[in-house]
């Protein structure tokens, strides 16, 4: 996602002058993370939420300052907002992250048999990024997912820099646990024996 802020931060500066392309643009570089990201807070809602929070994003376009990263967290910030007033309507807490990122579903240059050992790596590790706390399952979709970095995601969590970092690190790590990569040539079952 890094590899898109120029492009990200040049469409953005031309849809702020008006140009309607240069926003579908920013829109199809932003909208399949934060859709992951979406899903992770609110599930089969999130397309709902992203659609009001395009709508806010379009709104106040004017008013945003910064590059292509800077623009991802302030969509993502929004998003949140969005997200969270959904559940305090629905007076239920945030779910564990759970999010199925829209890039499974691209057609790609892989053979059928490759693509269908993907799907299942990615099912897989959305299952266990479900099971993550909260804290941590939020951290690691706004670190991956989205792409933003420590800072960028401290804001939109409202937290600072180092306790994401600490999150997604935890996060990150107890995934490799529960997944078994290894690590000094065993992994984690064997190193419990």
């Amino acid at each position: 996602m890094q590899a898109h802020d120029g492009e990200l931060g040049a469409a953005v500066t031309r849809a702020q002058q008006g140009d309607e392309a240069a926003f579908a643009a920013a829109y199809r570089l932003v909208q399949p993370g934060l859709l992951g990201y979406l899903r992770g807070l609110v599930g089969d809602e999130a397309e709902d939420v992203a659609a009001e929070a395009w709508l806010e994003i379009a709104r106040d376009l004017g008013r945003f300052s910064g590059d292509g990263a800077g623009f991802r967290g302030w969509t993502a910030t929004i998003a949140r907002h969005r997200a969270l007033d959904l559940l305090r309507r629905q007076k239920v807490r945030p779910r564990a992250a759970a999010f199925e990122p829209d890039l499974v579903e691209l057609p790609g240059p892989h053979s059928t048999s490759e693509q269908a050992l993907e799907t299942l790596s990615t099912e897989r590790v959305l299952d266990l990024i479900a099971g993550l706390p909260r804290d941590q399952g939020e951290a690691v979709l706004l670190r991956v997912v989205v792409g933003l970095d420590g800072p960028a995601a401290a804001r939109v969590l409202g937290k600072r820099p180092g306790a994401v970092r600490t999150s997604a690190h935890r996060g990150l790590q107890r995934l490799a646990e529960q997944m078994g990569v290894r690590r000094n040539g065993k992994n984690e079952a064997e190193r419990r024996t």
